[in-house]
């Protein structure tokens, strides 16, 4: 009934350990997947390629959540399409990091009493290369333990030699065509890392500083301004108002008296400045803020740079010398004793921007720097979503695509590293400048010398689609697998990777994408929804978690968390129940094979299966096709939600409890029924199979005898549907459920059988009737049946005999007391609800809270009131 091409089981096992033990399974099952080759891909198949791309974790990195993440939805898309029958090619590799990896080398260096100047670049530079064969990389064997099934043969590196290639290349083409020029612009600036970095490097945190509001000029043609950064007045070349504020019109072209100083500034009229912020006048620092730097080049104002690479003042005078942070304190009380602080304000909270990776107060600096001149690339980005070759997953992200692409500025390449992809620009004795590509020999003799800065990481990793593949050559895995089919990463860096990539690739590859569907996701944060974050405590290492619960647990929340686009929340509780289903899954198959289960030879004809068969098989189907849609679409939650409630539900706590009788009363009907089980969990274990693949291997194998579940063929909805038989056994369920619940609230033990009559005439639950019974724990009518209680549902009056099962009188007044315990609660709630002056003074969540108990309390009122009801007369 479905179609699922199985191997031909030539020894599936008949029993199960009676404990599934992840850690004994995990690592031994995932090496022998790498060593038969199950991932590795062929660029000269005939099947249609399918290709995914790692996004490349840094090499001094570790599995952390957000890596977790990603890599099960990676993974479960590239398993999946493997067994569709796609040349699957999950490509690794790793970031070379450029300013993190220094940092980490410099730091050694420093606990030996050395820095990088004592060894030289090239020295330095062999000393990275030592420590990234020694310590980096960690996080490729923590893939492994994810079971990351990626192409290993395949695994690249931003810094080995093709990929280098390839960087060198792209640099000469775009220098070549005019889109790679030096210029003097604002940077981000690091004091300690001593180089230039991105704005993805940028952390903002509010801070504690200081807001001084500082007079400029003296008497009528006086202004004030305000100010975080007082140290900054130093390099002050201007003030800019409003071109229509009118309190300083008559200040516009005249020039005021810059204190401290021994200059004077004039006063532009720009439309940049805000009239209603502070007192609408701000001064203007071109060389150590963008914004001031913008309105310097319409006026042209001189630039005049007062701190040096170490954000210590260099401007002639008394605080020539200082630090920023103590020339701040002392330019203020400077100006404290000149009179000239109007107003002061700590603690001022506000934005400051931090390096992502020392933590360093970020300087913006005027500096010379190399450029990459994006206009023509961002359009043509743009262009390739908005034309539909790229689809953003979900839709409503591609404006925050649109956003960034439409109004992005000028990249800054150079970094004043030595680890990196140097920039490939020689300088002559004579001022000129040659651009050496991978084929060019350097320029030589007298005077000739490198560009010292490396290219920003993100240079490279912009390339990662095609570089990896083998360009700039033609090679048979660039036209086996390029363009890619999906990227998938987080919406944090849809800006600063995705949105290079996508110019970089245009741009390389002849206006080919790099590939064709963009998946964005949220951010992984705790059970409360907050960041996490080393500062707050709520920090996990997803390696805990897999040595305490196993990997295919973390690997199933994480999924069953993943909405498009939309942040995750995790708590070690939701690790624990995924662990709990992978228990289950395990129980269920192991029950199975000790009761004869099987995937050998076809289904039986529809007329032979009974209506719960038909049933499963049915809701299998529509599985299926559940699961295949919401792939599709990206929505890995859903698909996890489906599959978790059709195994657990339906296949677990209702197929095989139903199935129980049937094979206890044997004959035909219980080896169809052995015949229809096995075919529901080898289907449902290879849905399962890509979120959770080690347990789902283990059982598969044992199951059917078959090599793999990885490299098994996906199954196919067959489109069978029997809604009468889906019906029915909706009803049986209803009616057990019911009972059950009856009993629940009577008090019954759950093993306690108690004498029942079922009115069954006529109704096709007749032919369940032994499975009510088991499952209902009722038991035949004896000829001393007294009908004590009566239940009627679905159609069929169920009578029960209680007399003796439960203490009639002790009953009534244990739920006697819950009743007036509801009343009570009742009668408080409302007289909250009608008290307007009340209603008028609480917040909306409280009296909302007070609704919802309100409604609770009357829901137990009717609930007990009807358990009164149906209790036998004493």
């Amino acid at each position: 009934m479905t179609e699922n091409a199985q191997q031909q089981p030539p020894t599936p096992a008949t029993e199960l350990p009676t404990q599934y033990a992840p850690a004994d399974v995990e690592g031994p099952l995932y090496e022998r997947w790498v060593e038969r080759g199950y991932f590795a891909a062929d660029a000269k198949s005939d099947k249609p390629p399918f290709t995914i791309v790692i996004p490349p974790p840094n090499v001094t990195g570790s599995l952390h959540l957000g890596h977790a993440f990603q890599h099960t939805l990676m993974d479960a898309l590239t398993r999946r399409k493997r067994m569709q029958g796609y040349e699957a090619l999950w490509l690794p590799g790793m970031d070379h990091a450029g300013i993190a990896t220094q940092n980490k080398v410099e730091q050694q260096l420093a606990e030996e009493g050395k820095s990088r100047h004592d060894l030289g670049r090239e020295a330095f530079v062999e000393r990275v290369w030592r420590w990234k064969e020694d310590y980096g990389g960690k996080i490729l064997g923590q893939m492994r333990r994810l079971g990351d099934g990626v192409d290993w043969d395949r695994e690249r590196f931003t810094m080995d030699e093709g990929l280098s290639k390839a960087v060198q290349t792209i640099f000469k083409r775009l220098y070549d065509d005019g889109l790679i020029y030096r210029a003097e612009r604002i940077i981000n600036w690091c004091p300690r890392c001593l180089t230039a970095i991105s704005d993805i490097e940028v952390e903002y945190q509010e801070d504690d500083g200081e807001l001084v509001s500082i007079r400029y000029g003296e008497g009528e043609d006086s202004l004030v301004v305000a100010t975080t950064r007082a140290e900054t007045m130093l390099g002050d070349t201007a003030v800019a108002v409003h071109p229509d504020d009118e309190r300083y019109r008559h200040l516009v072209g005249k020039q005021i008296k810059l204190p401290l100083t021994d200059r004077s500034i004039p006063v532009v009229a720009d439309a940049h400045v805000d009239p209603e912020f502070g007192t609408g006048a701000v001064k203007v620092t071109p060389a150590h803020d963008p914004n001031d730097f913008a309105i310097g080049q319409r006026h042209g104002l001189e630039s005049i740079t007062v701190m040096d690479e170490r954000a210590v003042i260099t401007a002639h005078g008394p605080f020539q010398g200082l630090d920023r942070f103590e020339a701040r304190a002392a330019i203020v009380a400077a100006l404290r004793s000149q009179g000239r602080i109007v107003a002061e304000k700590r603690p001022y909270v506000h934005s400051v921007g931090h390096c992502s990776r020392c933590k360093t107060t970020i300087e913006p600096r005027l500096s010379m720097q190399w450029w990459v001149k994006v206009a023509p690339l961002a359009k043509a980005a743009g262009d390739a979503v908005r034309d539909g070759r790229v689809k953003i997953h979900p839709e409503d992200m591609s404006k925050r695509y649109f956003d960034w692409v439409d109004n992005m500025n000028d990249w800054c390449i150079s970094r004043q590293l030595w680890w990196g992809h140097r920039i490939p620009i020689w300088y002559g004795p004579d001022g000129e400048v040659v651009c050496v590509g991978p084929d060019d020999e350097p320029p030589a003799g007298e005077g000739w010398h490198q560009e010292t800065d490396v290219l920003d990481t993100w240079f490279s990793s912009g390339l990662w689609p095609f570089s990896t593949l083998g360009w700039p050559e033609r090679t048979e895995d660039l036209r086996t697998f390029y363009p890619t089919d999906v990227l998938v990463t987080g919406y944090d860096i849809i800006f600063f990777w995705v949105a290079r990539m996508m110019m970089f690739g245009l741009y390389a590859m002849d206006g080919e994408v790099p590939f064709r569907t963009i998946a964005l996701t949220g951010l992984v944060r705790d059970e409360r929804g907050k960041k996490m974050s080393k500062s707050f405590g709520n920090v996990v290492d997803p390696l805990d978690w897999m040595d305490r619960y196993g990997s295919d647990a973390v690997r199933f929340t994480l999924a069953r968390g993943a909405n498009p686009g939309t942040d995750v929340p995790i708590g070690e509780d939701w690790v624990q129940a995924s662990r709990n289903f992978a228990n289950k899954i395990w129980n269920a198959t192991r029950f199975a094979l000790m009761n004869g289960a099987t995937v050998e030879g076809p289904l039986p004809a529809p007329e032979e299966l009974s209506a719960t068969d038909r049933w499963i098989l049915s809701r299998l189907n529509q599985t299926v096709a559940e699961v295949d849609a919401h792939y599709d679409d990206f929505q890995f939650a859903k698909l996890s939600d489906a599959l978790y409630h059709f195994a657990w539900d339906e296949v677990f706590d209702w197929y095989v409890e139903l199935t129980k009788t049937t094979f206890q009363a044997g004959g035909r009907a219980a080896e169809v029924s052995k015949r229809v089980l096995g075919e529901v969990l080898d289907v449902t274990l290879k849905l399962l199979h890509p979120v959770v693949p080690f347990v789902t291997d283990t059982l598969w194998t044992a199951l059917t005898g078959g090599e793999s579940v990885v490299i098994a063929d996906w199954p196919a909805d067959s489109g069978f549907r029997d809604a009468d038989a889906e019906r029915e056994i909706e009803t049986l369920k209803s009616l057990i459920t019911e009972v059950r619940r009856f009993r629940a609230d009577q008090g019954l033990q759950p093993g306690q059988r108690v004498p029942a009559r079922l009115g069954l005439d006529g109704s096709p639950l007749a032919r369940h009737e032994a499975a009510i019974r088991q499952l209902a724990r009722l038991q035949p009518a004896g000829d001393s049946f007294t009908a004590t209680a009566t239940l009627p549902v679905a159609g069929v009056e169920v009578a029960l005999d209680l007399s003796g099962a439960i203490d009639v009188a002790a009953e009534r007044k244990r739920l006697a007391k819950d009743l007036a315990a509801a009343e009570k609660e009742k009668a408080q709630t409302s007289a909250k609800l009608g008290n307007e002056a009340f209603l008028a003074k609480a917040p909306e969540h409280v009296v909302e809270k007070i609704r919802t108990r309100l409604a609770k309390a009357e829901e137990d009122i009717a609930r007990i009131q009807a358990q009164l009801e149906r209790l036998p007369q004493a």
